[in-house]
């Protein structure tokens, strides 16, 4: 077999044409820094090992994308390159990218559990099941909430103050008990907050 023409594709891409017909579309880096030039005789194995170094450099080239816009854990990153990489590739990329640092399901579970405490006021039950979503192991997740310093109630009333202030209308009370357990909070501590804003509170929620 015989590259016959490479021609320059978007986002960094070429495409391969052998003995005259397209054969495959490879990260022009890759084509340069193997050799792989018109006129260049090849067989089956160069062709498939070509192919994988491309894969693989663009699973990294990806990754390296994903974590310049923010800090991902090992399953979601890997989850995103394999939307455009295949298995093998994107595993190699995530586990390059843990070794150099640049991704720690610790360090990342840490942030994202201080994040939704503070700005979702999510309660230690929805963040462990949030991290555990992120593919966060369930030990490691529950350490990290058990070592969170949350006030339950302040958790509750930073919800109510922020979206549902107006408790005497039965659908927006309603709305907030329904967000409060999609938040992971227990119905004792939900009712005993809204008993400071209506005494007359029941249990019909």
């Amino acid at each position: 077999m015989k590259i016959t023409e490479i021609k320059p594709r978007r986002k960094r891409l070429s495409a391969v044409y052998i003995d005259g017909e397209f054969a495959v579309s490879l990260d022009t880096q890759t084509l340069i820094e193997n050799r792989f030039d018109v006129g260049r005789e090849i067989d089956d194995e160069d062709l498939h090992e070509i192919i994988k170094l491309s894969n693989e450099r663009r699973a990294k080239e990806k990754a390296l994308w994903l974590l310049s816009y923010r800090e991902h854990s090992k399953k979601e990153l890997e989850d995103k390159i394999r939307r455009t990489a295949d298995e093998v590739s994107a595993q190699k990329a995530v586990d390059r990218m843990e070794e150099l640092g640049l991704v720690d399901d610790e360090r990342f579970a840490r942030h994202y559990a201080e994040k939704l405490l503070n700005s979702k006021h999510m309660s230690k039950r929805g963040i462990a099941f949030e991290l555990t979503r992120k593919g966060i192991d369930k030990e490691t997740a529950e350490q990290l909430c058990d070592e969170l310093d949350i006030d339950v109630h302040e958790q509750i009333r930073a919800v109510i103050e922020k979206k549902y202030r107006n408790l005497s209308d039965e659908k927006v009370k309603r709305r907030a008990v329904a967000a409060l357990q999609r938040l992971g909070y227990r119905w004792d501590d939900i009712k005993s907050v809204l008993s400071e804003y209506n005494e007359d509170e029941t249990d019909e929620f």
